[in-house]
This record gives structure tokens, C-alpha cells and sequence, in this order.
């Protein structure tokens, strides 16, 4: 199995790497892809050093799947090139997240989806783990209305994010990511402003949820927040039902779900944080309570590592059940 990693040296690609070799898959031949710039320099492979390569040499190998992350304008262009020489491209941008013809996968939810597709997109890190949480509560009860409140870690920035984080904590000079300085603070502001007012970010979360869990008509509302953290995003969700639940099913129901770990026990002070979720695959629940103040509605806290579950592990994964069909 010949498989490219396009964007190899940036910080989801290496986790993709990671993730490759964590799950031994099958790969007779790696082609790590990366912009002009990056040619000639090496990444590791289970101990192995392999040169990195321009686009054009990648199309040239024709690999089996690509996994790509390498941004959306590298992916629009790129990606359809890869499945011309019948490569089955999965995309970690959001160039292709919402076009009707391509389809946007959780395993763990969706996997029939990609049925004769060459080009699969890879949900948006914040919309991955909080669609695996509640997959099963759509299921069985049915999602009328999502108000969602996220606290995400600079990594979904980038590197250059993180050496802003940390040139500020220790009162250096670095390139400003940022338009305010984010060490011992917090930014509303996710990506960027839309004419809604809303930034990207959010809208990804109303769009990609619909889209995953096959439903138009959820009614969902966003405010995505960056925060001084490092491990993963967290998600503050208010849940609302179209039919009655009882919250011990609910609790139960998402226990079930693949991938996720219910972490529930206030009396102990047991719920998941970003610094927990950091270097692990699973998405984790707890606070999960009533809401008080609604019928047919409760509260939960989602956390994940947004590099692995939310980016690279989706994406292997995927990969991991193309190769079973």
C-alpha cells in the first residue's frame, strides 16, 4: 500500500505519521509530499528517514491514498489531481468539506458515505468530537437544537501559534498569529469574520454537524473561543431533544459509542480537561446534567486532543476502513 502524506512536515502532518504507525497500517511505500520549500528535508517513519518531495513527484508515485494537510487553495488544486491516478485523497482542510458530492466522515458515524468517492473530507477538528458524542443521542432521541461554546487550543493554529503562546509567557519576541496577545487570555475569534458576524469556525460547526448527521434541520448556534492551551479543544453543549430522554440512557448511549470515554463522577471531581485529552485518540464527555431551565434539554462537556481525533487519527482511520472494504 503506497500512501502520501501531503503537508508532511507541518504539525498535523507529522501526527499523521504518528498515527500511521500507531495503528500498523500497512504501508509498503511512503510518500511524504510537502511545498517547494521543504523539498530535500526528511521526516521519521518508524525509525526510517524518507526525503521529502514536491507535488508533482507525489502525482508521479501514484499512491494508493493520499492524506492531505496541507491547506484548502494546496488541497482544490492538488487533491483532484491525486484521484486522476487513482489515488483516494482524504482531505484534512475544509476545501471540500461542504461540496454535495464529496463526503465529510466520521467513521464511527458515516462510513457508508464514501462509497465510490475519490476525494473524502475530513471533518473540522471542533465538529468531529462533538458529532461522535452525540451521534447516538440523534439516533435514538433526535437533535432539535445545539448551542455550542468551544475553548480551543492554539495548536488548531498552527506551530507559529504555539511560539506566539510561549514567546509571550517568557517575554520574547515572536511573529504575532494572534491580532491580541493569547498567554493569560482568551479570543472570541476563531478563523475569520464572516458578513454574519460569526467566524468561520463557527459556521463549520452548524454546516459540518447537519451534513454528518444527515440532518438539515438541526437548529445549532456557535461561539468558538482561543484559549492559552495546548493539550485540545474543549465544548461547552447545550442539547436540546425532540423526543424525552432520560439522562442515565443518554449517559449510557454515548458510553456505548466507539471513541468516546464518559468521564462523569462531580463528587470526585472527575470530567475531562484539554490537558488529559493531549496524546489520545478518544473523545471525552462529562458534566453531563439537565438543563434546568428547558424541557427536553441537557448540558455536557466534550474534550479532545484536536491534532489526533480531530485532524490526523479521523483521517488514518477513515483509511483503516477503506482498506477493510
Amino acid at each position: 500500500m503506497k500512501v502520501a502524506v501531503v503537508g508532511a512536515t507541518g504539525l498535523v502532518g507529522a501526527e499523521m505519521l504518528q498515527a500511521l504507525e500507531r495503528f500498523d497500517f500497512p504501508v509498503t511505500e511512503l510518500i511524504p509530499v510537502a511545498s517547494a520549500r521543504s523539498v530535500g528535508k526528511t521526516v521519521t517513519y518508524k525509525g526510517q528517514a524518507y526525503p521529502v518531495v514536491d507535488m508533482e513527484a507525489g502525482i508521479a508515485a501514484r499512491p494508493d491514498i493520499a492524506l492531505f494537510s496541507a491547506g484548502g487553495s494546496t488541497s482544490k488544486t492538488y487533491a483532484p489531481r491525486f484521484a486522476e491516478v487513482g489515488c483516494t485523497v482524504v482531505d484534512n482542510s475544509s476545501a471540500w468539506r461542504m461540496e454535495p458530492d464529496v463526503p465529510l466522515v466520521v467513521p464511527e458515524i458515516n462510513m457508508d458515505a464514501v462509497q465510490g468517492h475519490k476525494i473524502i473530507a475530513n471533518p473540522n477538528c471542533s465538529t468531529i468530537q462533538m458529532v461522535l458524542a452525540l451521534a447516538p443521542v440523534h439516533r435514538r432521541w433526535g437533535i432539535r437544537r445545539l448551542v455550542v461554546s468551544t475553548y480551543q487550543s492554539v495548536t488548531g493554529t498552527g506551530k507559529a501559534a504555539v511560539d506566539q503562546l510561549f514567546a509571550e509567557r517568557e517575554g520574547r519576541e515572536a511573529d504575532a498569529v494572534y491580532p491580541q496577545p493569547i498567554d493569560l487570555n482568551c479570543l472570541p475569534h476563531c478563523d475569520i469574520f464572516l458578513d454574519n458576524d460569526y467566524t468561520k469556525e463557527e459556521m463549520k460547526l452548524v454546516h459540518e454537524t447537519r451534513k454528518i448527521l444527515g440532518d438539515p434541520e438541526i437548529g445549532v448556534t456557535a461561539t468558538a473561543v482561543r484559549v492559552p492551551v495546548i493539550g485540545g479543544h474543549s465544548e461547552s453543549v447545550n442539547v436540546e431533544t425532540v423526543q424525552p430522554f432520560d439522562l442515565a440512557e443518554v449517559r449510557a448511549a454515548m458510553a456505548d459509542m466507539p471513541g468516546v470515554v464518559v468521564m462523569d463522577d462531580v463528587k470526585h471531581h472527575l470530567y475531562p480537561t484539554p490537558r488529559e485529552s493531549h496524546g489520545r485518540d478518544e473523545v471525552f464527555v462529562g458534566r453531563l446534567r439537565l438543563d434546568a431551565s428547558q424541557p427536553q434539554a441537557f448540558n455536557c462537556w466534550i474534550v479532545a486532543d484536536n491534532l489526533r481525533k480531530g485532524a490526523a487519527t479521523n483521517a488514518v482511520q477513515i483509511a483503516l476502513k477503506l482498506l477493510e472494504r
